[in-house]
């Protein structure tokens, strides 16, 4: 029960309401310190509400973003944006993983200019790629990855249940 029982998962969940399983995994996710740097609560709280569109920066996101109505909240999602948006391949997409762990420092700015790189070639605009770049570099302050959230979710179910 210690994944939902914080006062912001507390004061969130009503706005979340969950109905199925997947608005768990969500929950849990959702309160976590990159998730609430990046300030992607409100907005996914919002769309989830009906009160704010769902919209992606571009495109390309669309199959990466829509299950979580255009708001990333999982580690696999940012990796599969770097995949998609700027051509990473297996390989990088592990240095990509560097890239949150780093955000961006010194140690890894090749990365974000590779990344950037592939994103010019791809034709995404420059505010974009500044988006892109931040959705990435929240994850620094700690994200979760789809299964472990679903993990919690569960054992919070079944402790509540």
């Amino acid at each position: 029960m210690f994944q939902i029982e914080s006062c912001a998962q507390m004061a969130s969940l009503p706005r979340n309401n969950p109905t199925r399983f997947y608005d768990l995994v969500t929950q849990v996710a959702l309160i976590r310190p990159g998730q609430l740097r990046a300030r992607w609560t409100s907005p996914y709280l919002k769309r989830r509400q009906g009160k704010e569109a769902v919209t992606y920066p571009h495109e390309f996101l669309i199959p990466v973003l829509k299950r979580t109505l255009g708001v990333p909240l999982f580690q696999e999602q940012l990796l599969k944006l770097a995949m998609i948006c700027a051509n990473f391949s297996g390989g990088e997409r592990k240095s990509c993983g560097a890239l949150w762990a780093a955000t961006f420092q010194a140690a890894h700015a090749g990365d974000e200019i590779e990344l950037r790189a592939g994103m010019k070639t791809n034709g995404i605009p420059d505010a974009t790629q500044d988006q892109i770049v931040r959705f990435i570099s929240s994850f620094a302050l700690y994200g979760f990855p789809e299964s472990h959230a679903a993990s919690f979710a569960l054992i919070a179910y079944a402790s509540a249940f």
